[in-house]
């Protein structure tokens, strides 16, 4: 098990970089959300890319609105959707000011509140072998499952309510570099990384 404690909190510069930089070296980064006294967390495993100068599915292609202006801010905040009627999403606020650049977080392997993330997903106390892999392997589930949602829209992730812990930089022979999925525009781009083999993607 991984010491949460021995791990510093990433700071702004981090955010800050190519949104495809940040993108990769966000693989094996600790993703928490602190509620009272409780502690979410999980390793991130599976990322999307966005920039809106030149790639029509990311939101802010359209240009500046209500819902994506919190992605128009410099890296750093946490940016929250809500998609299919159904589903909320959350996204790392990248670059600097202006850019439009944002990575979703696609998929996460539990570490601390697995409890608390079956009754969230499930309505369960204990969480099944064969839903396991299922609790936390795509956006929408990470959303429910860390109980994130519009009001967590524009989060400052160097605060203390949802943050990231910095971990051990993943090796690229480790990331594996696709196409995203589940999108329907600027479909050629290699924009999707995740860590090899990990059994919380969401989709090989």
């Amino acid at each position: 098990m991984i010491n949460l404690k021995k791990l510093s909190k990433l700071n702004k510069d981090f955010y800050t970089g190519d949104v495809n930089f940040v993108a990769k070296n966000l693989l094996g980064k600790i993703f928490i959300h602190k509620i009272g006294n409780k502690k979410l967390s999980g390793i991130i495993v599976e990322v999307e890319a966005y920039d809106g100068s030149i790639d029509k599915a990311a939101h802010t292609f359209i240009g500046k609105t209500k819902r994506n202006e919190i992605m128009f801010e410099q890296g750093g905040f946490l940016y929250v959707y809500f998609t299919y009627g159904a589903h909320f999403c959350c996204n790392i606020v990248t670059g600097k000011k202006d850019e439009g650049t944002a990575v979703l977080i696609r998929g996460i392997e539990p570490l601390n509140g697995i409890e608390i993330m079956t009754q969230n997903r499930f309505g369960l106390s204990e969480l099944p072998k064969n839903k396991k892999a299922n609790l936390t392997n795509g956006p929408g589930k990470i959303c429910q499952a860390f109980e994130i949602n519009k009001s967590h829209y524009g989060i400052d992730l160097t605060g203390n309510e949802i943050y990231l812990l910095d971990n051990k930089k993943i090796k690229e022979k480790e990331i594996v570099t696709t196409t995203r999925i589940g999108i329907k525009k600027s479909i050629d781009l290699p924009w999707r990384y995740y860590l090899k083999d990990n059994p919380y993607i969401s989709k090989k």
